[in-house]
């Protein structure tokens, strides 16, 4: 993760997309993106989703740009509304294009925008025989308006409608030039990214954070799934079950998070690597399963997916209020690693490295995303398989094995790191013998007082070891005179927002972890010996990552920029609020 160098964009604009619940709003986002993303732009998409079925307003958003974005932008250049509670809700506020059906009446006192009325569902019906073909009418249409070219649209119809048959296909194709050409007549305005060239270079890919941790997995030989549906986790559930021939997973979806996570416990310690992924809320039914894990020794990766709690909260918006929870949960000292991925890209990577550490050190990871992250469409490179960690175990070698006399393998064998060697039942003539009780080296029951001190002190062990594979946060610049201090998926608008002030001559940069428990605490100590300002950004309404590192370290961070209404950041609103903070 680096800062951007500052240079003017040719195209930086976000089209926000408004509708019920059921009228195609994510249908039309997503032509949208990925055609914006094969013309060489760099596309970042999120959603703002009501908690129902139908009805209701909902939106996803879309910023693309000639350089890298990762987070949402405040202003929207593009409008394009599905139904008119749309256009009312922000006709007032938006001074871009407003794509809407000119039944709904003209502007009102007040309004900035500039207009393109469009029957879309007229459209639709005359071209494709269809009023559901409006979602491609209204993508093509904004194709227009920013000056792009169809083409690319025109393929991804190919590709998502080429199997439903020749009539399908072309209605929607029908409907897209129909779409583009009305709006590129009826707009007299300058056309947004007219000035832009895609650049030459490879492919780039647009992928979710959800989808990115479930192809990390697959990378890493994950062979079985389990988990109850609970969003935003559950689009990670869907994506492993649509690959489980192809890969041959066992995705067993459980009656409950009690029971999801006691299964994988089992399948793991019988040697399957083994997922299971929720939210806060699952999370809660899981602690008891996870302490088993801690006391068996059983290598185990949850990735919680965040959202606003307590209770049901708002089960489709984002938070980053599971994090104390997380680097704690489960009754009893055992140890555990939380990796908090950045991007789509991380995401990836990370929950590669949770099998990595859950193998080699015998013990609950946690990979932890929020509804942002999970849902949110990013831009990134072709992953690259040659960085993946290989698998971690400690195991016996086929020898070591030999030379043991029957019965003499010990599951919990003490030694200096903590790890014991590790055999799987049924591979070989010896017996493992496990036990959720305290036991001895062999395994079994035991209540001496003194077996207790060894085998709590060779589970603690290891939290050393997990602490030296902990990355260091990010940290840009080297010497600034304050710096914000972040976790997980604000680092789009952080980076931005540094940027951003800095341009406007700010001395300040940022510390942002990725890899946040155990606690690298080497940068932040430094900048604090050298006199810097902390300023902590996160979206939760406590100040969680704060705490925790004020619990490691003993440092107090100077100002608090807390959000905890569901919604992410923007970097135009951290900029404001830093400003305000560094001169209160």
């Amino acid at each position: 993760m680096t800062a951007e160098a500052t240079r003017k964009t040719a195209c930086d604009v976000t089209l926000r997309i408004g509708g019920e619940a059921g009228q195609g709003v994510n249908v039309v986002s997503g032509l949208l993106g990925k055609a914006l993303l094969r013309q060489g732009l760099h596309v970042f998409t999120h959603h703002d989703v009501m908690s129902r079925i139908r009805g209701g307003h909902n939106f996803s958003q879309i910023r693309a740009s000639d350089v890298p974005v990762m987070a949402p932008a405040e202003r929207v250049d593009i409008l394009v509304c599905l139904d008119e509670n749309t256009l009312r809700l922000y006709e007032e506020e938006l001074d871009g294009v407003i794509i809407h059906d000119p039944d709904w009446g003209g502007p009102r006192k007040g309004g900035k925008s500039k207009r393109l009325p469009l029957s879309l569902e007229k459209i639709a019906k005359e071209k494709g025989g269809d009023a559901r073909m409006a979602n491609t009418v209204a993508a093509a249409a904004s194709l227009a308006v920013l000056g792009l070219s169809l083409d690319p649209l025109l393929d991804l119809l190919g590709e998502t409608f080429g199997s439903k048959g020749d009539k399908v296909l072309e209605g929607n194709r029908a409907c897209a030039r129909a779409g583009f050409a009305a709006a590129k007549d009826a707009f007299e305005g300058p056309r947004l990214c007219a000035g832009f060239e895609a650049p030459p270079g490879g492919k780039r890919i647009l992928i979710t954070g959800s989808e990115a941790m479930a192809i990390g997995a697959l990378a890493s030989g994950l062979r079985f799934y389990t988990g109850y549906p609970m969003s935003p986790a559950t689009a990670i559930m869907e994506f492993l079950a649509s690959k489980k021939d192809e890969y041959g997973l066992v995705i067993e979806q459980a009656e409950d998070e009690i029971s999801a996570v006691n299964m994988a416990v089992g399948a793991s310690f019988a040697g399957a690597r083994t997922l299971v992924a929720t939210s806060g809320g699952g999370l809660a039914l899981m602690v008891e399963g996870i302490s088993l894990a801690g006391m068996t020794e059983t290598p185990l990766v949850i990735i919680d997916c965040q959202r606003p709690a307590p209770a049901t909260g708002l089960p489709t918006r984002t938070e980053q209020a599971d994090l104390l929870f997380v680097a704690h949960c489960g009754h009893g000292e055992f140890p555990r690693a939380v990796l908090a991925p950045s991007t789509a890209e991380e995401a990836f990577y990370l929950t590669n490295k949770a099998f990595y550490l859950a193998d080699k050190y015998q013990t609950p990871v946690f990979v932890l995303g929020d509804q942002f992250l999970n849902d949110s469409s990013w831009t990134g490179e072709p992953f690259g398989l040659d960085r993946l960690l290989a698998d971690g175990s400690v195991r016996l070698s086929d020898a070591e094995l030999e030379a043991l006399s029957p019965y003499a393998y010990k599951r919990y064998t003490l030694t200096e790191s903590g790890i014991s060697p590790l055999i799987l039942p049924g591979t070989s003539r010896q017996v493992v013998c496990a036990d959720s009780d305290e036991h001895t080296e062999e395994g079994h029951i035991t209540e001496s007082a003194e077996v207790r001190r060894a085998m709590v002190g060779k589970r603690l062990k290891k939290a050393s070891g997990l602490a030296g594979e902990m990355a260091p946060p990010a940290v840009y610049p080297e010497d600034a005179a304050a710096y914000t201090v972040s976790w997980g998926s604000t680092f789009g608008a952080v980076r931005e927002a540094v940027r951003l002030l800095r341009d406007k001559g700010l001395d300040i940069g940022y510390i942002h972890w990725s890899e946040v428990f155990p606690l690298r605490t080497e940068a932040v100590i430094q900048a604090v010996e050298r006199g810097a300002e902390l300023v902590a950004i996160e979206n939760n309404a406590t100040g969680q990552f704060a705490r925790l590192l004020r619990m490691e370290t003993g440092l107090a961070v100077d100002r608090r920029i807390l959000r905890f209404d569901g919604r992410p950041f923007t970097a135009r609103e951290l900029t404001r609020e830093i400003e305000k903070k560094r001169g209160s």
